[in-house]
């Protein structure tokens, strides 16, 4: 097996220098975009659009994959809305996932997920992989779901970056 690592990182509260810095310092090889929307209002963090991002990392020698797959899809994103507005949290605030966002995410995306066919797909070639959404706080996205899962079913260490 090739991934040695999965690390998980999000953009808010890095600047565009400090988010491809952090990559490079834990020699991240093979980024993972698992957003269901590629893109982000306004300038600050325009870095990780989808075509500047996949630029920036082939520039820096990081191989760039999208897993769709991965993206909780609109109405699960709605169940975290939801619990949000009842707390009065926005969504670069929030702390933790709503349980019920969290049964959803598990119920319609990690129930189907294969590690080993994740493995495949990322590459023999890729030792250090990271996990990409957007929150700052790994546990109040579910890239943390998704790391749980691979280095549960895989035997992995898994690592949060964070601003």
């Amino acid at each position: 097996m090739g991934i040695l690592k999965i690390i998980t990182i999000g953009v808010y509260g890095f600047s565009e220098q400090e988010f491809f810095n952090a990559l490079l310092n834990a020699k991240v090889d093979t980024f993972c975009d698992i957003r269901l929307r590629r893109g982000m209002r306004g300038p600050k963090y325009a870095f990780v659009n989808k075509t500047y991002l996949e630029k920036k990392l082939k520039e820096i020698g990081i191989k760039y994959l999208y897993f769709k797959n991965l993206a909780p899809s609109k109405e699960i994103r709605l169940k975290q809305q939801l619990e949000d507005k009842k707390c009065g949290v926005e969504k670069k605030s929030r702390e933790i996932l709503a349980p019920t966002f969290v049964e959803a995410y598990f119920d319609t995306v990690l129930l189907r997920f294969n590690s080993e066919q994740f493995v495949q797909e990322v590459g023999e070639s890729s030792k250090i992989i990271a996990l990409f959404c957007v929150e700052r706080m790994p546990q109040s996205c579910h890239r943390s779901l998704v790391l749980s899962k691979l280095t549960k079913d895989l035997s992995l260490i898994g690592e949060d970056i964070l601003p």
